[in-house]
């Protein structure tokens, strides 16, 4: 019995053990012609063994450095794709740099900040449309942290400080809703389900009484009947 502690090391797991003997034994074929073949046909099983990859832009090119990354970087074939170095794969991507200016404004945002100040360089046409823009967010953010509702009046008047009375909103144009029912349920609505559940009951109770009026009517149409035949 052979255990994996015995076996070489997997340089690419998801793809298993026969696939990393297939690649070992790319690197013992001499003909070149032959193992570009043979490469083109362990690609294709590697994309059988991740269809996920598929969904991925350029997965074949992917799949050729997986299979190079397997070979510890030695297979020599003429690929589609240049062969990349490990300096390449295990390149490490240079740090973002920490934005150091600070949030005059932190329970808005920084976006919010900055479109502020590229509304009040544009023109007054689109100013007045970043305005409106920037005050429908406003109430919308406020809506969210504070689950109630925002007059027109509270942003405009925040707004106009926020900017220093350059931006004026309007209001109206777009309407956010509350519903306080999402979060308190009312007890009306209790009341009122509770009313529709006695009116259904007493539908029921008339076409009861319905069906009792009919089968006095056939009572009354058998009687008749029998009348009839001893008269006769």
């Amino acid at each position: 019995m052979e255990y994996n502690s015995s076996r070489g090391k997997l340089l690419m797991p998801q793809y298993g053990r026969n696939v990393q003997r297939m690649v070992e034994y790319l690197l013992t074929i001499e003909d070149r012609e032959k193992r570009l073949q043979q490469a083109q046909v362990v690609i294709q099983l590697m994309s059988l063994l991740t269809p996920h990859l598929k969904t991925m832009e350029d997965y074949e090119h992917k799949l050729w450095d997986h299979l190079h990354q397997m070979t510890g970087f030695r297979l020599d074939v003429d690929g589609p794709f240049p062969a990349p170095t490990q300096e390449q794969l295990t390149k490490k991507p240079e740090p973002l740099p920490y934005p150091q200016v600070p949030i005059k404004h932190r329970h808005l945002g920084r976006n919010l900040q900055t479109l502020m100040a590229k509304a009040l360089k544009d023109d007054p046409e689109k100013k007045q449309g970043y305005t409106q823009s920037i005050g429908y967010y406003m109430k919308l953010a406020y809506i969210n942290w504070h689950k109630e509702p925002v007059h027109d009046d509270m942003v405009k008047n925040e707004l106009a400080i926020l900017s220093e009375g350059q931006m004026q909103f309007q209001g109206g144009g777009y309407k956010v809703h509350f519903d306080p029912r999402s979060n308190f349920p009312s007890k009306n609505n209790n009341n009122r389900n509770f009313k529709n559940k006695n009116n259904r009951k007493g539908g029921g109770g008339n076409n009861n009484n319905n069906n009792g009026a009919g089968n006095r009517n056939n009572n009354n149409n058998n009687n008749n009947k029998n009348r009839n035949f001893k008269n006769k």
